[in-house]
């Protein structure tokens, strides 16, 4: 995965559950199934209730229908994204609809290793409440590396525009950073000589 993704952000709010990330219903299907796998972006958030998602606006859709990949390459989050049960496919939805990263203030602790071990989405915590200062549709830019967000008010940039970005401190990931940049747990002990 590149280091530095930039792209359009999707805002939510505190809570979010993994059934909110991919609803119960759609578990039937294989995520080993290469053409299975793409349903779970097709339906990644869509369980968000109406009106919280795609804060503050109220009902934009993650995935507009029939319409995946998703426009949004970074989710902004308040505190413990992805609570709930600790279904594996709900990072698994988030990176198969094409987003890359995860900015949250905190995480419920089995999503954030879902995501580092299945090596699909970077869960970065951020100290501050970026959700009251980013909105749905802005332009962000993530650099894992240096651990920041730059943040443009508004979608249509420029490069003066990035040179005048508000950048935000990122907790780093510290030491699951070689498993996520390995693509996941398996890899990175086939990697490392522990699996042949």
């Amino acid at each position: 995965m590149d280091t530095i993704v930039r792209g359009p952000v999707f805002v939510l709010g505190d809570n979010v559950d993994t059934d909110q990330i991919i609803p119960a219903e759609y578990l039937t299907y294989d995520p080993s199934d290469p053409r299975e796998r793409k349903v779970f972006g097709q339906f990644a958030l869509s369980g968000v209730p109406k009106g919280q998602s795609g804060l503050p606006n109220g009902n934009i859709p993650f995935v507009p229908a029939g319409r995946c990949p998703s426009p949004f390459a970074v989710i902004v989050a308040g505190r413990n994204f992805g609570c709930g049960s600790s279904r594996e496919h709900a990072p698994l939805a988030i990176a198969e609809a094409g987003c890359k990263v995860v900015v949250a203030e905190s995480f419920a602790r089995i999503f954030y290793r879902n995501s580092i071990n299945g090596g699909h989405v970077a869960p970065l915590v951020t100290p501050r409440r970026l959700i009251e200062t980013i909105a749905t549709g802005d332009s962000v830019e993530v650099d894992l590396a240096a651990g920041t967000l730059k943040h443009v008010r508004y979608s249509m940039i420029s490069e003066i525009a990035w040179k005048d970005a508000k950048t935000y401190k990122l907790d780093p990931l510290g030491d699951v950073a070689g498993i996520f940049a390995a693509g996941g747990l398996f890899q990175y002990a086939k990697q490392a000589g522990m699996l042949k």
